[in-house]
């Protein structure tokens, strides 16, 4: 099931929570939930998104806000794994470019390990392992969450655009389940779910609108 705004959010497929009790959005009844997802090897997402998580957590978890890390994997299998995410939510410790990126900004403490503590719930995302060429429906399903219009298309378009996803696809070593549900376009990523469950907003990158959206949620 691909994940659409306006509809139920279908629950995060997770293979094993690192931090904090177990959960999902089923479980998260009458609360807003913000998922902060993540990979462990990616700067961006340890100088802006995780931070800013931790911020709306800090602000608004007593107004009925829950906050959870989801770390996944699209690339870099070797370092973006569950056991690095384990490291990292036991000792705090960043591993190659988050490392890099961190000490080049000034923000490493003790050699290697972040200068904040993640106070909510981690999870790792569910990888699978890639077999044989993705089907029809599945490369249909990508092209549509990302140009919704595609079926109004020229063919020879359409073909082109084919190719393009089916040589992704192949070029991918695992597929990680909630990534791909929520047709996220890479990392940091947030979804937002309000207190009915129904999705209300997948953001890549920093925005400048997740804690104003937040409010505005708070306030229904």
């Amino acid at each position: 099931m691909i994940a659409q705004i306006g509809q139920k959010a279908p629950n995060l497929s997770v293979s094993k929570w690192v931090q904090g009790m177990p959960t999902n959005f089923d479980q998260e009844k009458d609360r807003i939930v913000l998922v902060e997802v993540f990979q462990v090897n990616c700067p961006g997402c340890f100088l802006y998104g995780i931070p800013e998580a931790i911020n709306i957590y800090n602000k608004y978890r007593s107004d009925g806000v829950t906050v959870l890390g989801v770390a996944t994997a699209f690339e870099d299998f070797d370092k973006n794994t569950l056991e690095n995410l384990d490291l990292l939510s036991k000792t705090g410790t960043v591993i190659g470019e988050t490392k890099k990126a961190l000490a080049q900004y000034g923000k490493l403490a003790n050699g290697d390990k972040m200068p904040y503590k993640i106070p909510f719930p981690l999870g790792m995302d569910v990888l699978v392992k890639e077999t044989g060429a993705p089907s029809k429906e599945k490369m249909t399903d990508f092209i549509k969450s990302q140009i919704p219009d595609f079926d109004a298309q020229p063919d020879d378009y359409k073909n082109q655009i084919f190719a393009r996803v089916e040589s992704y696809f192949k070029s991918k070593e695992y597929s990680a389940e909630t990534f791909e549900k929520y047709s996220l376009r890479g990392t940091p990523s947030s979804i937002l779910v309000d207190r009915k469950g129904i999705l209300r907003d997948v953001s890549f990158g920093q925005t400048g609108q997740l804690e104003s959206m937040i409010e505005d949620l708070i306030k229904e």
